[in-house]
């Protein structure tokens, strides 16, 4: 090649760079839709370069966006491209804060066009990697961070592995109601509750298919595992409520919203004493060798890993609702069509590996639904009510079809027998005093309405229009239903009596059914050790939390999660470092 052709060439290339490179140096605000509505951030540009991003303050979900806030920015800036990676299990943000860069970067002059072109990958070839501990957990949520937590405290070297590039599970995602007899909060608020109560209300309300052994140990440890939580930093609110199914107002909240409060203290406590987490880490198999588990495999985007153990290995891995294709080997009718509150991370692949080594598998077809999706998502957030004393549900004909305070599944089946098993839940403005009040996930009613999320309405004629059902039938179940509250007898046998419907404005939100809690999985006993098909324990091998079956029988009740991921995963961690 000539020395001419060479400069127009490189004169060629250069102009190519410019022109899809060049950018009107400053600062450029953009926009868009994420997962808990509009997303902003702030992209500093010189002439050639993206220099800075910043994601400002914004409503998405605490631990589940946060990597994709973070990531996507940075990888932005490092690759000086728009064309990144969604974050797993944070698809809606990530797609949220790349759209707001993306105007960013236009409104600056970029060419988009350009910055979208996508890189070849060159094929990774993952390297081996091995490690050695006293206690592999596997899984982030709840009940493998009690785990982690309960098994350093107990002297052990542990290592944590998730799939996620974020701690939290379903945890992060649920109402925040822990069930718990606790006197000195209940008696003030003149409640008279019992141990034996508790076990009544969650061995019956299973239709006494749970392991009424497991149930005792659930019911006399949720206090003590709660004063744990504690401290550790976790803070409950003073008064005691009736979440969603619970059947009793037992349930306590903490101060953080949903779930993060308990991811945020295990959280903190690993960092501190140096349980090691690794993420983006997906267990392949359980090491079994001698009739004994002695360690796991894994793999992440790099590394073929292999975890050995002194002691065991706890699996701490969830449940399966949203696993659509296993879900439906033990029922039929949950199609993809019925959508899931559970995390995009939630599957079957713990209780695979479990089965796969012996374990036992128990209740499998035990799927509980809720009547409390939303209507896009499947998601529980978005729901106006904060206590079950304080809302009433009606049909697409204004009228009321269950008693709002009954079992899960009793309300979920009442549903699906609706009208498109659709439903409105209504409160007035007892509920939410200003439109700054806040739902049980930190929701304000104003950013509701403002989202499309929530209705407002002046008067019970208005609200009628606004949700497109008949006002007469709205106005007579509404009149009906305060004068059960003054006859102290409800029509539909509702207990669990609260406040009367004559305070405007009134408000409405959508509800769908949705899958929500799997109550089988792996059979373990009292010290969360792993049972096999002969009824012998796998030695090596506990588990806690939503992968296990046999607590809740047929029908969790609604607060019981957390106080199951706490006190099994604590007594998880405790025993296993007594392995030998």
């Amino acid at each position: 090649m000539n020395k001419f052709k060479k400069l127009v060439l490189a004169t060629l290339v250069v102009g190519i760079s410019m022109s899809s490179f060049a950018y009107n140096p400053g600062t450029y605000k953009g926009e868009a839709a994420g997962y808990g509505g509009k997303v902003e951030v702030e992209v500093k540009v010189s002439k050639d370069k993206i220099e800075d991003i910043k994601v400002l303050p914004n409503k998405e979900t605490p631990f589940v966006s946060s990597v994709a806030l973070e990531r996507v920015p940075r990888e932005v800036i490092e690759k000086q491209k728009l064309s990144v990676d969604t974050v797993a299990g944070a698809t809606v943000s990530s797609r949220g804060v790349l759209t707001a860069i993306t105007n960013a970067v236009k409104a600056a002059g970029g060419d988009i066009k350009e910055l979208r072109k996508r890189e070849s990958k060159a094929e990774i070839k993952r390297v081996n990697q091995e490690y050695v501990a006293d206690v592999v957990v596997i899984g982030g949520g709840g009940a493998g961070l009690a785990a982690a937590t309960s098994a350093k405290q107990n002297g052990a070297s542990v290592i944590l592995i998730e799939k996620m590039p974020r701690l939290g599970g379903n945890t992060v995602l649920a109402g925040g109601a822990y069930n718990a007899v606790d006197p000195k909060r209940q008696v003030p608020q003149g409640i008279e509750d019992s141990v034996d109560l508790h076990f009544k209300h969650t061995y019956e309300g299973g239709d006494k298919k749970g392991d009424p052994k497991l149930v005792r140990v659930l019911v006399e440890n949720a206090y003590p595992a709660l004063e744990w939580l504690e401290s550790l930093g976790v803070t409950f609110k003073d008064e005691v409520f009736t979440v969603l199914g619970a059947l009793y107002p037992r349930s306590h909240k903490p101060t953080a919203p949903v779930g993060t409060g308990l991811i945020i203290a295990h959280k903190e406590f690993a960092e501190k004493n140096g349980i090691k987490i690794l993420y983006e880490t997906t267990a392949t198999e359980l090491i079994k060798k001698d009739g004994r588990v002695v360690g796991v495999k894994a793999e992440s985007a790099t590394e073929n890993i292999t975890l050995n153990v002194n002691k065991g290995v706890v699996l701490a891995t969830g449940g399966f609702a949203g696993d659509v294709e296993f879900r439906q080997k033990y029922n039929s009718k949950l199609t993809e069509n019925i959508l899931t509150t559970n995390h995009p991370g939630g599957d079957a692949s713990g209780i695979v590996m479990a089965e796969k080594v012996g374990a036992n598998l128990v209740g499998m077809s035990d799927i509980q639904l809720l009547p409390m999706g939303d209507p896009v998502t499947g998601s529980l957030s978005g729901n106006i009510e904060t206590t079950v004393e304080d809302r009433i549900f009606v049909n697409k004909d204004g009228k009321r079809f269950v008693a709002e305070d009954e079992r899960r599944d009793v309300m979920t089946n009442a549903l699906f027998d609706q009208k498109d098993a659709y439903m409105w839940v209504i409160v007035d403005s007892k509920v939410y005093p200003t439109l700054e009040d806040k739902n049980n996930f930190n929701e304000s009613i104003g950013d509701l309405i403002k989202a499309g999320r929530a209705v407002k309405a002046d008067s019970l004629d208005e609200l009628a229009e606004k949700i497109n059902v008949p006002a007469e039938n709205l106005k007579k179940t509404i009149e009906e239903y305060n004068k059960g509250i003054d006859a102290g007898k409800d029509a539909y046998g509702r207990k669990l009596l609260g406040i009367k419907f004559d305070k405007a404005p009134f408000y409405a939100g959508a509800r769908i059914p949705t899958v929500h809690h799997t109550m089988g999985g792996v059979q373990i006993n009292e010290k969360a050790q792993v049972i096999d098909e002969k009824g012998n324990v796998i030695p090596g091998l506990y588990a806690a939390g939503e992968v296990t079956g046999g607590i809740h029988g047929t029908n969790r009740l609604g607060g019981n999660a957390l106080a199951d991921i706490t006190v099994f995963g604590k007594i998880a961690g405790e025993n296993v470092v007594k392995e030998k």
